[in-house]
């Protein structure tokens, strides 16, 4: 029996870097095996922020991946700043009040004349492209996965113009997160942004989100089914010598303006003053993308002597790092907005087999994942003092050779066991 066909369309693919890539390329992994053969559709010259070229011997072989040019706006950008467009593009947007007279304007181009996003001129040529490619190949479903939201209005097109099931998949919310109140959008651009965020929600056959808080949001804009399916692990084959001798704390992931929490940077710096041996034991790695205010919150603490900073690192570093560390830091913005937001480094940080120490907002997501899975301990901005004590705990516990974790319930977060609710979702449409 010949296996179903489900045309995926992406932008980030690899060479690309972060965490944006790693999902589909493990549904892809595993949909074989599931009775369905994916076909990827990707840009042929993307302008990635960061690249990591390590993962692209993790594209299992024989997959049909298909590619097309794209025009982006970033070469236009470098004009006016090299190293303001580089920033922005990688993620990092400069608080208001210490942002350039370019940046400024950078951000009120991006918002208001590329809508949804600096991909939207890829939309009319793929949709052409593509809407030949699924008569030819008798494809009767596609999935569209964003950010960039402008893919969703690709598969908003082909489903007008074809007769074809649609699963629209949102890694993060659209006109909720974080970074689109940055945009510096006139009232008619926010309209225009909700207005197709609308018509994308109402239009794919099925939604598919990454957490129960949009899942919720969503509930209030459309009527169409919604499915939560999170991002998950993967099992490797790394393997480390032995965790490290120091008491290190590391951050995997990128550190924006915003997710610089104050209170733990404080925490730090009151047990180096007030404990030697914590003092002599203590070191904090960063290991990707980190904001100038961070590091300056980090270093107006005390802390310069302490920060290992080693930037972004290919995936199988990260892991090892992961594994090495003997406490991961989880840090989310502290915002009613973020607490939709699973960091897809948290679930390689349930299987590294090394404490999690996590803040964020209060009733997040994260909290209750690491709760139910034992993996390590979640704190509010506001709970200073509990936050010191756990840390010392941890301390006491890595000095006495005794901080371990005995995690439970991970089975249901495997990229496989993910991928096998996927698999059920497109054989229903």
């Amino acid at each position: 029996m010949s296996k179903k066909k489900v045309l995926i369309i992406c932008y980030y693919w690899p060479p690309a870097g972060g965490p944006g890539v790693q999902r589909w390329l493990k549904f892809v992994k595993y949909l074989p095996d599931f009775g369905i053969e994916p076909i990827v559709y990707c840009p042929k010259n993307p302008n990635y922020p960061i690249i990591d070229r390590s993962l692209v011997d993790e594209i299992p072989k024989g997959i049909t991946i298909l590619k097309h040019p794209i025009k982006e706006p970033y070469g236009l950008a470098l004009l006016f700043s090299k190293k303001s467009a580089k920033t922005i593009s990688s993620g990092v947007i400069p608080k208001a009040k210490k942002q350039s007279l370019i940046e400024k304007l950078m951000l009120y181009v991006r918002g208001n004349f590329f809508i949804p996003d600096a991909r939207k001129h890829w939309i009319k040529p793929s949709v052409c492209f593509l809407k030949n490619y699924i008569d030819d190949h008798a494809i009767d479903t596609i999935i569209t996965t964003g950010p960039p939201h402008s893919l969703h209005l690709i598969g908003l097109q082909l489903k007008e113009k074809s007769k074809i099931n649609w699963i629209a998949d949102f890694r993060d919310p659209w006109t909720t997160i974080g970074y689109h109140k940055a945009l510096k959008l006139t009232k008619s651009s926010e309209a225009k942004h909700k207005g197709l965020e609308t018509q994308v929600l109402s239009s794919a056959d099925q939604i598919v989100v990454t957490s129960n808080h949009t899942k919720r949001e969503f509930l209030t804009k459309t009527q169409q089914p919604i499915s939560v399916i999170t991002n998950g692990y993967d099992t490797h084959s790394i393997r480390i010598e032995g965790k490290d001798e120091k008491f290190t704390l590391s951050h995997i992931g990128s550190l924006l303006p915003d997710r610089n929490p104050k209170v733990l940077w404080e925490v730090f710096s009151e047990l180096v003053q007030e404990n030697n041996a914590f003092s002599e034991a203590f070191q904090l790695n960063l290991i990707g993308v980190v904001s100038d205010d961070v590091l300056e919150s980090m270093y107006d603490s005390g802390l310069k002597n302490f920060v290992n900073f080693v930037g972004y690192v290919s995936h199988d570093e990260a892991i090892k790092f992961q594994m090495k560390s003997q406490l991961l830091l989880l840090i989310e913005i502290n915002s009613e907005d973020t607490k939709a937001i699973i960091p897809g480094k948290l679930f390689e940080y349930l299987i590294s087999e090394t404490p999690i120490l996590a803040i964020g907002p209060k009733d997040s997501e994260i909290e209750g994942i690491i709760t139910s899975t034992n993996t390590g301990t979640y704190f509010n901005y506001e709970e200073k003092q509990e936050l010191k004590t756990q840390v010392m705990c941890y301390f006491n516990d890595y000095k006495a050779n005794r901080l371990k974790v005995n995690a439970i319930g991970l089975q249901s977060y495997s990229r496989k066991a993910l991928t096998k609710n996927l698999s059920e979702l497109i054989k229903r449409m």
